[in-house]
């Protein structure tokens, strides 16, 4: 019994090809607002690419690119097929592609749905980037004469202002790291050779933070160093005082930023999906419906439109069965040359007779 089988007379098989043309359209439109997206998100992690570890990152918009553009190419082909196929002597020449063209249109849409799911499941390699590319620009931040380096001290000042965040985790993350450029230090003071004599690395660690770390919305002037130290401030308690830092880590921020924006992504590329997956459906139906005429040259008669010619559990059966048939195959093929190399291999005897 053929699934979702549907009776068709030539009115409705005319609405249905004028509707699955209009639709095709509307997907190709669809298309482009989904390679607008990977081309966006693309542009937004080139601009922090300083401060991300690899390029793992750039599959989803480098994805998202690449469905767009297939989606404008197939939809703008089968808007093509639906509006011939209004009229029989043009609809002639696609009916061999039809088949095929539905294999591919199938394939397509899995790949659609599996790039959905990789917007809304790569979090966890984003954040991992993030923390180790955050890691090792906050190491070059004081490297401000050194080439290739001398911009990491922008690009981290305006990512903490942007998105109003401190540190890779933390304002905490500072203290851990030489930020401030031996060019700007007094070897000769008592204080800057206790410090990096303590230090096992030679560095010059202090307990303060750059200027970007500071929240302007705060009362009080900024507090920015000897930040722990609560006798070097009037008023101030480190533990209990609210600091004027930004509390937030740029990782978080940054994972939250990019998390929204490929979550609303997926959340279209869906939606998409199921567009998508409703354009493939009629055209299966338009596709059978005008090749189960009985009389092709009644064009008025009726005919029936199915999605498969057999249930889905007798479809499947058979599917297995076929792919059976060419293991078969191929292992005979397999075993034939197999026992033809054996027998060249042979040499035969020859006897001598005195």
């Amino acid at each position: 019994m053929a699934l979702l089988k549907v009776k068709f007379n030539q009115k409705k098989r005319v609405k249905l090809a004028q509707g699955l043309w209009l639709m095709n359209w509307f997907s190709v439109f669809a298309g482009i607002i989904v390679f607008s997206m990977g081309l966006f998100l693309k542009i937004e992690l080139r601009k922090r690419s300083e401060v991300m570890d690899n390029s793992e990152s750039h599959f989803v918009p480098n994805s998202l690119i690449l469905m767009g553009i297939l989606s404008c190419a197939f939809n703008g082909f089968a808007g093509k097929i639906c509006y011939d196929s209004l009229d029989p002597a043009k609809f002639a020449k696609w009916k061999p592609l039809l088949k095929p063209y539905l294999a591919l249109c199938f394939i397509f849409n899995i790949l659609i749905f599996f790039v959905a799911l990789i917007c809304f499941l790569m979090r966890g390699s984003l954040e991992s980037t993030l923390a180790q590319g955050l890691k090792n620009s906050m190491k070059f931040y004081r490297d401000t004469d050194t080439p290739g380096r001398c911009f990491m001290k922008k690009t981290i000042d305006m990512l903490q202002i942007e998105f109003k965040c401190c540190g890779n985790n933390g304002f905490k993350d500072w203290f851990e790291i030489q930020w401030i450029s031996n060019r700007y230090l007094d070897f000769s003071s008592k204080e800057v050779k206790d410090r990096i004599k303590s230090n096992v690395d030679g560095r010059y660690l202090v307990d303060g933070v750059p200027f970007s770390c500071c929240n302007p919305s705060s009362p009080r002037p900024c507090i920015q160093y000897q930040i722990t130290n609560n006798s070097a401030h009037y008023s101030y308690d480190y533990q209990k005082e609210e600091l004027n830092l930004w509390r937030r880590g740029c990782r978080e921020a940054l994972l939250h930023y990019y998390s929204s924006m490929m979550s609303s992504m997926g959340a279209v590329v869906l939606l998409v999906w199921l567009f998508e997956m409703v354009v493939m459906v009629g055209l299966r139906l338009l596709h059978t419906s005008l090749e189960s005429i009985a009389n092709p040259e009644d064009p008025e008669c009726e005919s029936e439109g199915w999605i498969l010619e057999n249930s889905l559990k007798d479809t499947l059966k058979s599917a297995l069965e076929n792919l059976k048939k060419i293991g078969k195959i191929n292992q005979v093929q397999a075993d034939g040359e197999g026992a033809e190399g054996e027998e060249g291999g042979k040499t035969p005897a020859i006897t001598t007779v005195s």
